[in-house]
Formats: C-alpha cells, structure tokens, sequence
C-alpha cells in the first residue's frame, strides 16, 4: 500500500487524499450576509450533524490552499453570527457550483446562480427559495485550527428553525431520500447523488446482540463464494438458528436437498446462500442453510 505521510506530502496534495478517502460528504450551502447588509453564498463540503439535542451543525471554511486567505463566510459570521444552511439537491447542483466561484465580496451570489432569496423568520441571512431544507442557525463558536493554507475554521452552528417542503417528506412523516435527492461531495470535480439505485437500506437493530463472525461455521468464513458484506449479514444474526429449524429445512427445501445430494455442496450451498441473502428480510433463512452442515 502507498504510505503517505503528512508532514512530508505537499498540503494541495494532502487535501485531495483525504477528499478522496472522506467521502461522500454532505454539502451546507451557507447564506450569511456581512455588517452592511449584502448577502453571500458559498459551499462547504467539510460538513456535517454533530448533536441532536441541542440541534448542532458544524463545518468548516478552510484557508485558501494557494495563499491561507480567508473566505467572505467567515468574515461574515465574525460580524453577524447567524447563517441558514441549505441542503443541495441534484436539481440545484449546478447552481451550487456557481456559487463556489470566488466573486469580489460585493457580489450576490444570489443574483449570479439565479437563485430567489426568500427572509429568513429568525435570523438576518436570508433563505434559498428553491432549495427544499433550510436550517436557520446561530453561530455559537468559531474554532481556528491554524494560520497556514489549509487549515480549517470551524463553525458550531445551533438550529433554531427548519423550513422542510412537504413533499419530501412521507407519509410517517420521515424525508424521503429519493424525493430529497441529495447531492454529496467527492474529491476533486466528483459529486455522487444520493436517489435511485444509490441508496440502500442496511438493517441491523443496534440494542441487541448478535452472534458475531467468530461464531459463523468455519465453512462460511473460508467461503470464496459468499462476499463480506455475506458474511457480515450473517455475523449480524441475533441467535445461531435453532438445529430443529436447520434440520426441517433439509427435509422440506427441495433445492437443499439436490445440494445436499451433489457434487460440489460447499460451493452450491454458498451460491444458494448469497442468492438469498439479496433480499436482506430472509437473513434468518440465510442463517438456517449456513448452519445445515451442524446438525
């Protein structure tokens, strides 16, 4: 494996390793405005949700890589600490994109992506009318981590209010990801989009034990057939299936019985398996034909 070692690695090229590896990120897009009023808007990828209670968003406007300047959003909630971060869809991403180009600090990027402003109800920046989460904060905290290109500034924002449109949420009243159809960061130019085939649904109860891979068949472990994410819904199992099950599916499945009776069973056992295990509600089906071989 490559070794790269911070000290020793350009920070330009430093800064495209961890956006390469750190990713998908979410994206704030932050209204701010400054002493006199005017609004700014600008992107930020360093990103994210830290606290529920209180409602704690955090991110981060590094230094300028080239020189270690600093950008207008800082400057902005230093004087007037209240921001709205929006969230960025795929629809609106391009205009995201525009509003990440370095205009002169009297520049509305509003008006330069073509974009509505819209007053916010308890802050002063203003809102993004086509963007359909909008979370008015409050500054609370501005942390430097340095003086040199690269370093970043965080910025500890507390919710006040959410504007949410209506129809990305469902009907029990949870956001939709494929109606929300977020856009996250990479490293460089690539973006990924969170809708469609893209999401996926992991089920695993965190409140209960599970078996574990140290409990799995040695067969299951050493499986060239079956893949980790395989092995790792199975280790995700809450109980070794009880033999009596096990020993039932042998007398009624069909196909296990064919398997069983062949040549080759390990590795015809494993496919049966994995195929399966593509539907994640049967896991516990999955874990009987895993533990045929022990009973």
């Amino acid at each position: 494996m490559l070794k790269i070692d911070p000290d020793k690695t350009a920070v330009r090229d430093l800064h495209q390793f961890l956006l390469g590896i750190v990713g998908p990120r979410p994206i704030a897009w932050v209204s701010t405005i400054d002493e006199e009023g005017n609004r700014n808007l600008a992107p930020y990828s360093f990103y994210n949700a830290f606290s529920s209670n209180p409602p704690i968003l955090v991110f981060s406007s590094n230094r300028r890589v080239a020189d270690g300047t600093t950008k207008d959003t800082l400057a902005n909630v230093q004087a007037v600490p209240e921001v709205v971060i929006h969230a960025v869809t795929h629809e609106l991403v391009r205009k995201m994109a525009v509003t990440s180009v370095q205009f002169e600090k009297d520049v509305d990027e509003f008006e330069k992506a073509g974009l509505t402003p819209l007053p916010s109800d308890l802050v002063r920046p203003w809102r993004i009318a086509e963007s359909p989460a909008q979370m008015e904060c409050r500054v609370t905290r501005v942390l430097s981590l340095g003086e040199h290109g690269g370093a970043g500034n965080l910025i500890f924002c507390e919710v006040l209010r959410i504007h949410l449109r209506e129809d990305v949420v469902d009907e029990k009243g949870r956001i939709n990801p494929h109606k929300m159809d977020l856009m996250g960061r990479l490293g460089r130019a690539y973006y990924v989009r969170a809708s469609g085939e893209a999401v996926q649904a992991i089920v695993q109860p965190v409140t209960q034990a599970v078996i574990g891979y140290d409990a799995l068949p040695e067969h299951i472990r050493r499986s060239r057939i079956l893949t980790a994410n395989n092995i790792g819904q199975l280790a995700g199992l809450h109980a070794v299936p009880d033999p009596e099950a096990c020993r039932r599916l042998k007398e009624e499945d069909e196909r296990l019985r064919q398997i069983l009776s062949g040549q080759d069973v390990e590795e015809e056992l494993h496919r049966y398996i994995r195929e399966v295990l593509e539907d994640d509600r049967q896991r516990e089906m999955a874990g009987l034909l895993a533990w045929v071989w022990e009973v």
